[in-house]
């Protein structure tokens, strides 16, 4: 994706080198903590706060440009928003898997909120558990 003036516009929040800078490293990282972009972002605006790309994400994830992934006994990881999809999370490395959402899963999730008299707005299916790297080094 490289239209991230667009994306931003369209979600009514100004398209700043800062905003631009940051959807680049998420979208080359795939997922990534706050700390991960501000460390890349470092690279090439040394004089950009944390408190600024913080401050940036919270307003991206609030105007659904990105979307936080939640990380048990981690700090939470961003994506750019994207087609529905569950997420793979190591509980040992910290991982983040994006994979499709399974046509049944999407159906019965949708059918658990239509009966409740639910209104779906969104989902997010993570699924946590220890990925074949790390069963790996833990038989070790």
């Amino acid at each position: 994706m490289t239209g991230y003036a667009e994306l931003l516009k369209e979600k009514g929040l100004k398209a700043t080198f800062q905003r631009m800078t940051i959807l680049s490293v998420i979208e080359r990282m795939g997922h990534a903590t706050v700390d991960e972009i501000y460390e890349s972002v470092l690279e090439t605006h040394p004089t950009l706060s944390l408190a600024t790309v913080y401050k940036n994400i919270v307003a991206m994830v609030g105007q659904g440009v990105l979307v936080e992934v939640p990380i048990s006994g981690r700090k939470s990881k961003y994506e750019l928003k994207k087609s529905e999809h569950l997420h793979l999370i190591c509980t040992e490395c910290g991982e983040v898997e994006d994979r499709p959402l399974d046509r049944v899963i999407g159906e019965d999730t949708r059918k658990i909120a239509e009966n409740s008299s639910f209104e779906l707005q969104g989902r997010q299916v993570n699924l946590y558990g220890v990925c074949a790297k790390c069963r790996t080094a833990l038989a070790s």
